[in-house]
């Protein structure tokens, strides 16, 4: 029979629905039981395209003599961390506290029936090997400790907690002290990681880092600091090279296990893809390769083909595995390869992806990369054979996708299509950023609050930070591409539950939770970006940037408040604190808005030129003649037809423009322009 993980949206705790564990997912209902019983809590975190967390699974919880040990001794619950970053959150770093070394996936915890951890681990094999405990084993000594040991298990509870509390931030500076000087130290200590040859920061494994390479790019476009470019490109061009892209389908996969960007974590997860899709298209942007053009094509079509949803949302990852095995939907051998093709294709496709070479996927197939560039006047010769195995790969099984619809990631998707629309002036991406904010609105969103995730008709759980923040900076990526005044109205009502529910009046900055959440034994405040963008660093840039659209200074204060607490953390170690860096930069030199009113086919191309821009310091909202209502700092007079544009910071704008190059030049200088001639809109 079905555990009650039956009834879960999450399709990670769907998978072990069928386990003989006797699961709970976490709620009130576990809880009690622990306490009413006295027992302690096993806690396993995992998600669906976890490849550690299947082998545990199949090793352990699909044991039938393992889940009765583990039924006799705990109360033991399943949690989705994509659906419940809240618990991972705190899970996590506990464990990093008790374990003194980094955690994971799955990870493995021990409770007492109040929350608090008392032991912990991440993956444990069934039977003792490479240094760790059999699992049955190490839950009879862990039980034995928690019948033997309860004084120091309560002394260690309090002490966990009191560590947890010193994580919030707790020394503010002040906006007086704000400087580039964090800014360029971050840059300064990428550079020390960067590997030249092959792009990226440190060795294997690497990951794609989204946030540090778009610093870059503003530093190139802020300060001129050509080799912040540089590592950006260099990275973005090995890893569209290597076999981290997915050659024939686009999309990247987690992360490398190489240096080389060659074998990937082959699990595609939506969260990279949004970044990274607007990522390369700032890439094109400062460079106009083609490469990055192609990358956003063929990178936007997979998400639109593969993980939107007929209602419009975006689904969340696709699994590494496909008939148990890591990769297998992916990777080639020669003989399939050279079945499919042509001898002249084949002997294309084989040089220019490594087939000429030995394996590189566990000795005996090949994960596609781009080994050699490809010859003049082949390029016909290999789009036809990626047609033909792209084709045959859609035949074999496919791996796991994981279809639930969360808000926070498909902001993410939104923003970098919306991105991608704007800067190529494809209608299709701009429909597809449309459909799932459409679809976030209808399912997700009754009126006044998010709920964080939705599947089969059913949506659900409190939204975090991340949702609201992600998703206000989203609906502004997506006015900057299709201005609608109902988008603005969303944002200042998304602006409103941050400052209410989120923000701490106290101290500044922004709770991962709300202020009416669950109350869990820690409320985490963090400014660190991790595989997604901060919350606290998204939240204060959309509010400055939301300010800057409306004039209410309410949101400016909140996004300095933010800037304030966590600037003294950026100061002393700025690693990790891109997303926050980000907002600082446009604390320092405020968001430029440009407003282009005139007739609609005019003000269209003019937005679309300009949208081929690199202007990271620009928010760029094209509106249409006749539109009523507009907050006074958008509301601009008709100038000279047939379209003029006014570019301004704050209340202080240069005179209409009705010329396109001027336009660009004053984008481009528009501090130095604005410190001279300007005028006074209030």
């Amino acid at each position: 029979m079905p555990n009650r993980l039956a009834q879960e949206t999450s399709p990670y705790l769907q998978q072990h629905a069928a386990n003989p564990v006797e699961w709970y997912a976490w709620g009130p209902e576990a809880l009690a039981r622990a306490k009413a019983e006295d027992r302690p809590i096993l806690l396993s975190i995992g998600y669906s395209a976890c490849h550690w967390c299947h082998v545990m699974a199949h090793e352990s919880f699909e044991d039938e003599e393992v889940a009765a040990v583990m039924n006799r001794l705990f109360v033991n619950i399943k949690v989705d961390r994509e659906e419940r970053p809240d618990l991972d959150q705190i899970y996590q770093t506990a464990h990093q506290m008790i374990a003194q070394r980094a955690g994971g996936w799955p990870l493995t915890m021990f409770l007492a029936p109040d929350g608090k951890p008392f032991f912990g681990g991440t993956y444990f094999p069934k039977s003792a090997r490479h240094g760790l405990p059999g699992f049955p084993d190490l839950l009879e000594r862990v039980a034995a400790v928690w019948r033997e040991k309860r004084a120091e298990i309560a002394e260690q509870g309090a002490q966990i907690l009191a560590a947890l509390s010193r994580t919030l931030p707790r020394e503010s500076g002040h906006r007086s002290e704000f400087s580039a000087a964090p800014i360029e130290a971050a840059i300064d200590g990428l550079r020390a990681s960067f590997d030249s040859r092959f792009g990226g920061f440190g060795g294997a494994p690497k990951f794609p880092h989204p946030t540090d390479l778009e610093l870059c790019f503003r530093r190139w476009a802020t300060a001129g600091d050509a080799n912040a470019r540089a590592m950006a490109l260099t990275t973005l061009e090995n890893m569209a090279k290597g076999g981290i892209y997915d050659q024939l389908g686009g999309g990247f996969a987690r992360y490398s296990v190489d240096q080389y960007w060659t074998i990937p974590h082959f699990e595609k997860m939506l969260y990279d893809n949004g970044p990274l899709l607007a990522l390369c298209a700032q890439a094109w942007q400062v460079s106009r390769d083609p490469l990055y053009a192609r990358l956003v094509r063929e990178t936007a079509g997979w998400m639109m083909r593969e993980m939107q949803s007929p209602e419009g949302g975006f689904y969340s990852s696709l699994d590494a595995d496909s008939e148990h095995e890591e990769g297998k939907f992916y990777v080639w051998s020669r003989e399939e390869v050279r079945a499919l093709l042509t001898s002249d294709e084949y002997a294309v496709a084989a040089a220019h992806y490594g087939l000429d070479r030995a394996p590189n996927f566990e000795d005996r197939h090949w994960n596609l990369h781009v080994s050699k560039p490809i010859e003049a006047g082949a390029q016909a010769l290999l789009e036809s054979a990626r047609a033909k195995l792209f084709a045959a790969r859609g035949k074999r099984v496919r791996p796991g996708r994981d279809d639930k619809v969360l808000v926070s990631w498909n902001a993410l998707a939104i923003k970098g299509l919306a991105r991608a629309a704007r800067v190529f002036g494809e209608r299709a991406w701009l429909d597809a950023a449309r459909s799932a904010l459409e679809f976030i609105r209808r399912a997700m969103w009754n009126g006044r609050r998010l709920a964080a995730t939705y599947k089969d008709g059913r949506a659900h759980l409190n939204a975090y930070l991340d949702d609201y923040a992600f998703l206000l900076d989203a609906v502004l990526e997506l006015m900057q591409a299709e201005f609608m005044q109902r988008d603005l109205q969303f944002a200042e009502q998304l602006a409103l539950v941050l400052l209410e529910q989120f923000e701490d009046p106290a101290s500044g900055g922004f709770f991962f939770t709300a202020s009416d959440h669950e109350q869990l034994i820690h409320r985490a405040k963090t400014g660190h970006d991790n595989a997604t963008p901060s919350g606290n660093g998204i939240a204060a840039h959309a509010l400055q940037r939301l300010a800057a659209l409306t004039g209410e200074d309410r949101y400016r204060i909140a996004a300095e408040r933010t800037l304030e607490l966590f600037y003294p953390g950026m100061s002393e170690h700025p690693g990790g604190f891109a997303g926050l860096l980000t907002a600082l930069s446009e604390a320092i030199v405020p968001t430029t808005t440009v407003v282009i009113r005139g007739e609609t086919v005019h003000a269209q191309a003019w937005s679309g030129e300009l949208a081929r821009e690199h202007l990271p310091h620009c928010l760029v909202l094209t509106i249409q003649p006749g539109t009523a209502g507009l907050p006074p700092v958008l509301d601009k007079p008709p100038g000279k037809p047939p379209v003029n544009a006014w570019v301004c910071q704050g209340v202080n704008c240069l005179l209409p423009i009705d010329d396109l190059a001027q336009l660009k030049q004053a984008c481009r200088t528009v501090a130095e322009t604005l410190a001279c001639k300007c005028v006074d809109i209030r």
